[in-house]
């Protein structure tokens, strides 16, 4: 018989495993910025930030989110593994590790339909109803901010609000 003490362990392993995956295949173009990206936080000033290339936004938008959705998750877990939390508590932790789970999966769902799809490359960021998109492109074009809306707005069954930014 499962009781909720294996339910939890196979929980927690299973997105201990999930994230070392992640983080074993990510590129390691992609750690070398998330370093710098810690160490050089503090220090940043507004030339800095406009010479960052066009490339190095999207990833730096994606390190950003990453690094929220992973403390955010490790409060969650700290939750968990706390033996003082109740139950009510420890369920509101889970729920939120799923939530997570689910809006990382949607976000890389729809940045690869965008690149699949438009040809875009793109950054998603979803907060509850608000979808913001950024797109590495230099020209503004209303059509395909309107394409990328009506495609964004495809995948949910409720009604989104989308914005789309350009970026150079």
């Amino acid at each position: 018989m499962i009781n909720k003490q294996k339910i939890w362990f196979l929980t927690l392993f299973s997105l201990i495993l999930v994230l070392s995956v992640y983080y074993i295949t990510m590129p390691s173009e992609l750690l070398t910025t998330a370093k710098t990206t810690d160490t050089t936080k503090k220090e940043t000033t507004k030339k800095e930030k406009l010479s960052i290339s066009e490339t190095d936004v999207l990833t730096a938008l994606q390190v950003e989110r990453d690094e929220e959705q992973a403390a955010l998750a490790a409060e969650y877990n700290e939750i968990l593994t706390n033996k003082d939390a109740s139950t009510e508590e420890k369920n509101n932790a889970y729920d939120g590790l799923k939530e997570i789970d689910s809006i990382k999966a949607k976000e890389e769902d729809l940045e690869n339909k965008l690149k699949k799809q438009l040809k875009l490359d793109s950054f998603i960021k979803i907060d509850g109803v608000n979808i913001s998109v950024t797109i590495k492109r230099k020209d503004h074009d209303y059509s395909l901010a309107n394409n990328v809306m009506r495609l964004i707005q495809k995948e949910f069954k409720n009604n989104v609000y989308v914005s789309v930014k350009f970026q150079n």
